[in-house]
């Protein structure tokens, strides 16, 4: 049984990632850099849906977010609220040494930042919360939704699509029915969709196999497939979602289910916090 020992180890990570960046034009969400560099170091599935503890990130998407946060910390990378990572010029620049440096200048610079008696904290990377500092809030709130009975997240996904302008969603989960939990339409514009949706309230990695039986349950009884979960995606999974000849199906994972419940403040409340500058100027001006 693959364990997170079997993972390269930190510094192998991050040449792949810019690299993988490169060859994308710069920039890339955090699904096409996880699915890049899974494929770029040659991970098969066992070991990409190796858990992070308990929680619904796979040990490898944990330590690529810290990968994505020191890269940043060296100003080789930004990100913008919609989730997508640039490559800086200083980081196109980088060569492959500088790259596998970085986990020990951040922290150094991190040393000099903090007390003697703090220093030993530091040493290892991925010991002390989420990698994206922004992001530990999609934690917190995937453990919450794991809490859920599989009957309560099957009504926050009808809650979902409701308030993402679906009509006639319906919970019609029942033994024997392929893994299909409801049905909703969409209209888009003058033409209806009907959707199929399974929710899948998982800590780990939903494989090809899921995906295919869904089809299979769906085919002749809707226009389109829609699968939900707390976990992720294999690279096998998303493939088969959009294999040529086949029915399309969308595929939510638990970092997109995370930002679609705070797009539509559904048990995610976002505080802005007053900040209050001075402008010495007006005074002079008096």
């Amino acid at each position: 049984m693959a364990t997170k020992h079997d993972l390269p180890s930190y510094s192998d990570y991050f040449a792949p990632a810019v690299a993988v960046l490169k060859a994308r034009g710069g920039s890339a969400t955090i699904e096409e850099l996880e699915e890049d560099v899974a494929e770029y170091l040659k991970l098969p599935d066992d070991i990409l849906a190796i858990p992070h503890g308990d929680g619904a990130r796979s040990q490898f998407q944990y330590e690529l977010a810290w990968v994505r946060t020191y890269l940043k910390k060296v100003g080789a990378v930004e990100n913008s609220e919609r989730g997508v990572w640039r490559l800086t010029p200083l980081g196109a620049a980088m060569s492959e040494t500088d790259l596998r440096d970085v986990p020990r200048k951040v922290r150094a610079e991190t040393r000099k930042a903090k007390r003697p008696e703090e220093a030993d904290d530091i040493e290892a990377p991925l010991v002390s919360g989420p990698g994206d500092e922004a992001d530990i809030w999609k934690e917190k709130l995937l453990d919450t939704v794991l809490e859920m009975t599989p009957a309560g997240f099957e009504r926050l996904c009808q809650r979902l699509l409701r308030e993402s302008g679906f009509t006639k969603v319906e919970v019609t989960g029942r033994s024997g029915d392929g893994g299909i939990d409801g049905i909703g339409v969409l209209r888009v514009q003058l033409v209806s969709f009907h959707v199929l949706f399974q929710s899948k309230r998982w800590k780990g990695s939903v494989g090809a196999a899921v995906v295919r039986d869904f089809r299979g349950a769906m085919v002749g009884r809707a226009d389109k497939g829609l699968i939900i979960t707390t976990g992720n995606f294999t690279a096998d999974a998303r493939r088969e979602a959009t294999r040529d000849g086949a029915p399309a199906i969308d595929l939510v994972d638990g970092d997109a289910l995370a930002d679609l419940l705070k797009q539509l403040g559904l048990g995610v409340r976002v505080k802005l916090v007053e900040e209050v500058e001075i402008e010495p100027g007006f005074f002079g001006s008096i």
